[in-house]
């Protein structure tokens, strides 16, 4: 019991020692201030100070710290951006294309996820896809390709997002109407995209998006392992969340019964797959999760890390991309012509073949990310010593985040109108017909999907998905936001972006209807 008694005082003095610590430095502020250097080339740049680096810069932005770091990264003359954090560690900031490229293809052996991310996230995401390097991410990727072709997207639109927006997000919205009733539309996304991940990619269906919108326990617990995840890596120093870990206090605590919710959820889910398999051995309906069990790799733990992150790809990302993309056209009303224009001439195909089709819908949602990603900003480790194409050198250990948010606001990519919603930059006319045709960008240059051998194989999956939703909603409802229309939702980031409070809007039935 003493020795007990002593490792818990040890622990907590050291909990408490960079708290004193900082306030000690806060107290002789202005002598620090003497000693401190910022960028000239930079005037944004923060100050930093000897062993806490820029800590207070760093906590005054930390609500904002995607848009903080995009504004000295575009202040660069080299658009990146080295900020010096506690305990003397580096973080790049970089939305130059050639690093982009450098890091994500050219030396992509050098970049790997790292420790840092990798046990910051862990707790939650384990082993998963997006945590993993090495072996254990090459056979995750290589096993999750299979899903991703013709065969399987046509199935995913014709039978999973249909009847998902016919018997369920339909239902939902025209109820919104007829009542007049204010929803969250952020949040009918996300239980909309829950079920469609679940649905294509386990077999399992959760009918989150139900007319009862029950506030299901393992919803807001995935809110709360996110949240506190990423918080983690916003920390003074990884001691300080291990150390309240090792106490089971704090937000810490809140994490550890969030989580154990999550994979609880996770592990039942695998549990009625395995023995959906052992009663029907027969592969002709096979999803994500059979084929992982089927492959020799049927570990509880590590499958269950895999459902974990492939809900977090499948509806995190795209409702995130979704709410954005409605604000967006809810406020620019000649956008919404040329969608609804689209999808009235494309109304006789199959859903699949029309939303293929739809090159302007597509234009407007790669506009949408561009201004608004849905993973703002992503991490890799430096394994050794590199110099950076713009001369920014990398220490073995360092940080270096390539960052599509500033990338969708730099004049170098986009010209002196990027700050304009203008999907029509995404467009050009095609010789042959005298149509409309969609021109993709370079994938270093607009990284909303990363690039290289990790970029992400549900690219084509995510867009199908997103226009089917566009078409089928926009073509019956006017989707009206209940925020006042000079003011603009915040933008927040966890893992994935998230529009704060997210977004209320009133639905309104088209007088006309474009059926």
């Amino acid at each position: 019991m003493m020795m007990f008694n002593l490792e818990v005082s040890t622990s907590l003095v050291l909990c408490f020692l960079p708290a004193l610590f900082l306030f000690v430095l806060v107290k002789f502020k202005a002598l620090l201030f003497s000693s401190s250097s910022s960028s000239s080339k930079n005037p944004k740049l923060p100050r930093s100070y000897p062993f806490i680096g820029s800590i207070f810069a760093i906590n005054a932005n930390s609500e904002r710290n995607t848009q903080w770091t995009s504004e000295m990264a575009l202040a660069s003359p080299s658009q990146t951006v080295v900020i010096n954090r506690p305990v003397f560690r580096q973080f790049v900031f970089t939305a130059n294309p050639a690093n982009v490229r450098h890091i994500l293809r050219t030396h992509f052996q050098n970049y790997e996820k790292g420790d840092f991310f990798r046990v910051a996230v862990g707790d939650l995401l384990g082993d998963g896809i997006f945590n993993a390097d090495g072996e254990k991410w090459k056979f995750q990727r290589q096993v999750a390709s299979h899903e991703f072709n013709t065969k399987s997207l046509r199935k995913f639109i014709e039978e999973v997002v249909e009847s998902e927006l016919s018997d369920r997000l339909i239902p939902v919205l025209s109820a919104a109407a007829a009542n007049n009733t204010v929803l969250d539309l952020q949040d009918i996304l996300q239980r909309f995209t829950f079920d469609n991940v679940c649905r294509i990619s386990f077999g399992y269906d959760p009918a989150y998006l139900s007319p009862s919108l029950a506030n299901e326990k393992f919803a807001q617990a995935f809110e709360d392992s996110v949240r506190i995840s990423s918080q983690r890596l916003q920390s003074f120093h990884p001691l300080i969340w291990k150390i309240k870990r090792y106490l089971n206090v704090g937000s810490e605590k809140d994490l550890r019964i969030a989580v154990n919710q999550v994979r609880d959820f996770a592990k039942k889910v695998v549990k009625e797959k395995k023995e959906e398999l052992k009663e029907n051995a027969s592969l002709s309906s096979v999803d994500l999760l059979s084929r992982f069990l089927s492959s020799g790799h049927s570990e509880e733990n590590f499958v269950t890390d895999i459902v974990i992150s492939f809900i977090i790809a499948g509806r995190d990302t795209t409702s995130a991309a979704l709410v954005w993309f409605f604000w967006l056209v809810s406020r620019h009303e000649r956008v919404e012509t040329q969608i609804l224009s689209e999808i009235t001439d494309k109304s006789e195909s199959k859903m699949y073949d029309e939303v293929k089709e739809m090159v302007y819908t597509h234009a407007a949602l790669s506009e949408s990310m561009r201004l608004y990603p849905p993973v703002p900003l992503d991490g890799r480790q430096a394994v050794d010593d590199d110099i950076l194409p713009d001369r920014t050198v990398v220490k073995r250990g360092t940080r270096v985040y390539y960052h599509p948010f500033a990338m969708g606001r730099s004049e170098e990519i986009w010209g002196k109108d990027w700050a304009e919603f203008r999907p029509e930059r995404w467009l050009k006319e095609d010789p042959v017909t005298g149509g409309r045709q969609f021109v993709a960008k370079d994938v270093y240059e607009y990284p909303v999907f990363q690039a290289g051998p990790r970029i992400c194989l549900g690219k084509e999956m995510a867009v199908l998905q997103m226009k089917s939703i566009a078409s089928g909603v926009l073509r019956r409802f006017k989707v009206i936001p209940v925020i006042e229309s000079n003011k603009e939702p915040v933008f927040m980031t966890y893992l994935t972006s998230k529009m704060k409070g997210g977004l209320p809007v009133r639905i309104e039935e088209r007088k006309q209807g474009l059926e």
